[in-house]
Order: C-alpha cells, then sequence, then structure tokens
C-alpha cells in the first residue's frame, strides 16, 4: 500500500500535469473503481467532463482534483493504484481502471489498480476538503497543521493562544 510520504509525491507529481486542464473525457473501464460514488461510474464519468482541474490536495492517504474550484474527483489508490500520465494514444493496460483527457490534447491522466482496492468518487463543493473524509486529521506535510496545538493535545494540556 502506498505510505503518506508516496501518495504526497503523487499529488505532486499530478498537480504539475493536471493543473488548468479541462477534462475532455472520462472513461471508467471497471466498476469496483467507481464503487464509492453511488450514483455509478457512468454518473461519475460524466459530472467530471468539462471541469477544469483547479489544483490537487491530499488529506490522509486520499488525494483529490480541485474542479472548477468547487468540486473534487477524490481518489484513494488502494493497495496497488497508480495514477499515471500517459500519451494519449498509448494502448488500454490490463489493470487500467479509469482514464481522463483533456482538451489540450496533452498527456492522458491513467488510474491503475492490479488488486482494484483503490477507488475514485465525486463530491459536490468539496473541492476544499471533500465530505467523506473531513473527519481524517491533518497530517505535518499539510501546510496547515500547527505542531504546538498537536503536542499541547498530547500533553492533555490546552493550546496556548497566539
Amino acid at each position: 500500500m502506498p505510505e503518506l510520504p508516496e501518495v504526497e509525491v503523487v499529488r505532486r507529481g499530478l498537480d504539475d500535469h493536471v493543473r488548468g486542464r479541462t477534462i475532455a473525457a472520462a472513461v471508467i473501464r471497471h466498476t469496483r473503481a467507481a464503487r464509492r460514488h453511488v450514483a455509478g461510474p457512468e454518473d461519475l464519468a460524466a459530472r467530471i467532463v468539462g471541469a477544469t482541474v483547479t489544483g490537487t490536495a491530499r488529506r490522509g492517504k486520499y488525494l483529490w482534483l480541485m474542479l472548477d474550484d468547487r468540486d473534487a474527483l477524490l481518489m484513494h489508490l488502494g493497495m496497488s493504484g497508480q495514477m499515471l500520465i500517459t500519451s494519449s494514444d498509448t494502448a488500454i493496460a490490463p489493470h487500467e481502471r479509469a482514464r481522463f483527457t483533456f482538451e489540450d490534447g496533452g498527456s492522458d491522466l491513467r488510474f491503475d489498480d492490479q488488486r482494484t482496492f483503490g477507488h475514485l468518487m465525486y463530491d459536490e463543493g468539496g473541492a476544499k476538503l471533500p465530505s467523506p473524509i473531513a473527519h481524517i486529521a491533518r497530517d505535518p506535510f499539510d501546510p496547515e497543521f500547527d505542531q504546538a496545538a498537536t503536542v499541547a493535545r498530547r500533553r492533555g494540556r490546552p493550546c496556548p493562544r497566539r
């Protein structure tokens, strides 16, 4: 399973390739890849087509694409999931679960997952923090992580006011 630092590396790499790009097409090739999107894989794909990726974020082992500064495409890599940047003419891989193409005709974004433990989910209004993962605490890689408050809570004392 990708560990937290690896997921952060994936997020940073995705940000370099997808920020500012508009999704032209989305194909979910395996229903399990969208199993947590209640409306199903076709609905998930339809919701993100036409959206522009305005950024990427991560909380714990979840990462997401911010879509038009409002909605989110939430991703969890599971044990073997990978987000790959590939040429648009790359053949469908045996473990390709989803593919996203962009209006600019550049590289595609693929979700490959050998074991299919990972998943994708759309969250309306979740660009800043998707509701399904709001319970996950900030970690030291998060720019808003407050080390002093965390240490104070761990010691059982109230956090000093600034």
